[in-house]
């Protein structure tokens, strides 16, 4: 089936907006800041940013930090740079 043809019918868990969800919308700059930094995405680039790398993790911790859901990758990032700085330390 060509491209055109899945873009033309409606997707169930993306439904074209009504006016009522527009009203109901939430203006971005309206939110708490730090909402508003998880919500843009990605942070910009720069000497600080992260790199993406390929990592094997045994099955049973990486299924315990995925089921803490949303951000798990971030929380793996956070106990590997607590684990660097209990080592420094001592």
């Amino acid at each position: 089936m060509p491209a055109t043809d899945r873009a033309s019918r409606p997707d169930p868990e993306n439904p074209e907006w009504t006016e009522g969800m527009a009203a109901a919308a939430v203006r971005l700059d309206s939110l708490p800041k730090d909402l508003q930094r998880k919500l843009r995405g990605r942070p910009p680039s720069g000497d600080a940013r992260k790199r993406q790398v390929t990592l094997r993790l045994s099955p049973d911790v990486l299924a315990q930090f995925r089921a803490t859901g949303p951000g798990w990758q971030t929380r793996i990032d956070s106990a590997l740079r607590d684990w660097l700085s209990r080592r420094a330390e001592g």
